[in-house]
C-alpha cells in the first residue's frame, strides 16, 4: 500500500472471527474519489461473502468514517464499526456529528472509537508530514526521493502499515471487549 501512495489509511472486516476482507485507500492511484478504504474493503468482503449484505460483521478501521463511508458500512449492515483516530475534519461517528444517532437511516451500528488512537495518530500525522516534505523537495529540485526513503520516513522502517496496524487494532478491542 505505501508503494501505492494511498497512505496509512487502511480497512479489515471481520466476520465470525475471521478476516473476510482488507482495503486501502487507492483514490490517487486510481483516480476515483469513492476508492477510500473501507469502500474498498466492503467491494472484496461482498464479493467474498457473495452477499453486499456483512450481517454480524465488524470494520476496523484507521481512521473515523467519512460520510460516504458510514452510509456504505450502513447498507451493508456493518454491525460495529472500531476507529482509531477521529478526524476532525470529515469523521462522522461524533467528530463533526455522529450520523448514528440521526433517524434517518433504517440501521444503527455500534461504534468505538480512540482505540490506539495515539498510534493512528501519529502514523497520520507522519504520513501528512512526509508528504509536505515532498512538495517542498519538489520545489526545490529536480529530484523526487525514491519510495524506500518515503518508506522509511511514514514507517519507521517497519514496513508494517497498515495491516499491522490493524492487527493491533483489533486485537486491542477484542482484548477490551
Amino acid at each position: 500500500m505505501r508503494e501505492l501512495g494511498g497512505g496509512p489509511f487502511g480497512a479489515i472486516v471481520v466476520k465470525d472471527d475471521k478476516i473476510v476482507g482488507v482495503g486501502m485507500n487507492k483514490v490517487t492511484r486510481k483516480n476515483d474519489p469513492t476508492a477510500h478504504a473501507e469502500i474498498q474493503l466492503l467491494r472484496k468482503a461482498g464479493e467474498q461473502q457473495k452477499n453486499y449484505r456483512l450481517i454480524g460483521s465488524t470494520i476496523y478501521v484507521t481512521l473515523e468514517p467519512c460520510t460516504m463511508c458510514f452510509g456504505a458500512m450502513v447498507h451493508a449492515r456493518i454491525e460495529r464499526i472500531v476507529f482509531g483516530a477521529s478526524d476532525p475534519k470529515t469523521g462522522v461517528c461524533g467528530s463533526c456529528i455522529n450520523l448514528n444517532k440521526e433517524n434517518f437511516f433504517n440501521h444503527k451500528i455500534a461504534i468505538t472509537g480512540g482505540v490506539l488512537e495515539e498510534e493512528s495518530s501519529e502514523l497520520l500525522r507522519l504520513f501528512f508530514k512526509s508528504r509536505r516534505t515532498l512538495k517542498l523537495l519538489k520545489k526545490s529540485k529536480p529530484i523526487i526521493p525514491s519510495v524506500p526513503a518515503i518508506n522509511k520516513v511514514i514507517c519507521n522502517n517497519s514496513g508494517r502499515l497498515p495491516y499491522f496496524t490493524l492487527k493491533l487494532l483489533f486485537a486491542k478491542f477484542v482484548s477490551i471487549s
